[in-house]
């Protein structure tokens, strides 16, 4: 018997940071799965896991910044591939990297990367991600050893690979990111990538020479005195997946253990910055 889903279709207005913040309070109460579209997203919960004022405490839909409305409908279980396929596409940073699914057409570009996220975090879209990958492009990586932290599909230790970076580590708490990393770095020839499921408590003793963290602000602030103590001197630190007000704090905890801030990138409001040692 097909199992019964309950479609949540919220409109967001504007659609970012709000749709992001939204996906993961759903996932907080049960939610399994979100398609991402140009209205705002299509969330999707077991029928047996839904219970009366799920929504209710959600921080996002009262906040005055976004105008957030939504209907809901039964259905039975979906081919969750076909619907991501449907609305992934392809990018492309600069004219040098390339970010697609094994069902798009490769182009000339100098770093071709094939990803099959599933429902992992990381294809390249976010704009986190976006700009990580073009820190990577800028930076020297040739014969470095790598951190990715919070890998999601392994995109960040992917590219690090391909631009020379060895030995590399990906590390992710979620078994299914820790899952679908093995397969991508297979999938892109980097099979040598060395993935682990866990936490920062699996980096007691080691060190990198570059250590990238694509995460959330609270996380990184808590796990920067790790990274710290994990970066070689004269080491690189990047870190992702904060607004710009919290840009300041966390430049003061990586300054409160040794690292000053080099640069940053923005996008829609959304920082990516790079630490020294």
């Amino acid at each position: 018997m097909a199992l019964i889903y309950i479609e949540y279709d919220f409109k967001v207005n504007p659609t970012q940071p709000a749709t992001d913040i939204l996906i993961a309070e759903l996932g907080e109460v049960g939610f399994e799965s979100f398609v991402e579209n140009e209205t705002g997203l299509l969330a999707y919960i077991l029928k047996s896991e839904w219970k009366e004022g799920l929504l209710d405490d959600f921080f996002i839909l009262q906040h005055p910044d976004f105008e957030i409305s939504w209907t809901s409908t039964e259905i039975e279980q979906k081919n969750w591939n076909a619907e991501w396929e449907k609305n992934f596409h392809p990018i492309k940073v600069g004219e040098r990297c390339m970010v697609r699914a094994p069902f798009h057409e490769p182009e000339a570009v100098e770093y071709d990367i094939v990803i099959e996220p599933k429902m992992s975090f990381g294809t390249g879209h976010h704009q986190t991600t976006y700009m990580m990958l073009q820190h990577i492009l800028d930076a020297d990586f040739e014969g470095k050893s790598v951190l990715d932290m919070g890998c999601g599909t392994g995109v960040l230790a992917i590219l690090a690979k391909k631009r020379g970076a060895g030995p590399v580590d990906a590390i992710d708490i979620d078994e299914w990111c820790f899952l679908n990393s093995k397969e991508n770095v297979e999938r892109n020839d980097c099979a040598d990538i060395a993935v682990f499921q866990g936490d920062s408590a699996l980096l007691d003793g080691r060190k990198y020479d570059v250590i990238l963290a694509n995460i959330n602000r609270n996380i990184l602030l808590e796990d920067i005195p790790i990274y710290a103590q994990c970066l070689q001197k004269g080491g690189n630190l990047f870190l992702s997946g904060f607004y710009l007000e919290d840009l300041d704090a966390i430049s003061s905890k990586c300054r409160a253990h040794g690292l000053e801030f080099e640069k940053k990138l923005e996008k829609d409001n959304w920082i990516s910055a790079k630490y020294v040692n």
